[in-house]
């Protein structure tokens, strides 16, 4: 076996299905739930965490550098639009996941 090809083969995600379920079960209506705005809030989080911690030790990854600021735009117009629809959901899901306003 080639040696690029093993090393690809152990990699292990930072988030599998798995870990989607559990984060929609716990910010969404269900495990299955992945179109409420809670929902994907979350999952942005999460994601937004995982890329933080990589710029941290890789800061001249201009590549995640430019996704991470994807990510936060997409949560912010995510929150943008739960403010403007349900303000108590916003206010709950900001508390929830500590995000700073």
């Amino acid at each position: 076996m080639h040696p690029i090809n093993s090393l690809y083969k152990t990699k292990i995600m930072y988030l599998d299905s798995a870990k989607k379920a559990e984060i929609f079960g716990k910010y969404g209506k269900s495990n299955t739930d992945t179109g409420s705005c809670e929902a994907q809030i979350a999952l942005f989080s999460y994601r937004i965490s995982h890329l933080t911690e990589h710029m941290k030790s890789n800061h001249k990854d201009y590549t995640t550098q430019r996704a991470l600021k994807a990510l936060v735009g997409k949560r912010r117009r995510q929150l943008d639009y739960l403010k403007a629809k349900d303000i108590e959901r916003y206010r709950a899901i900001i508390k929830a996941l500590e995000i700073r306003k």
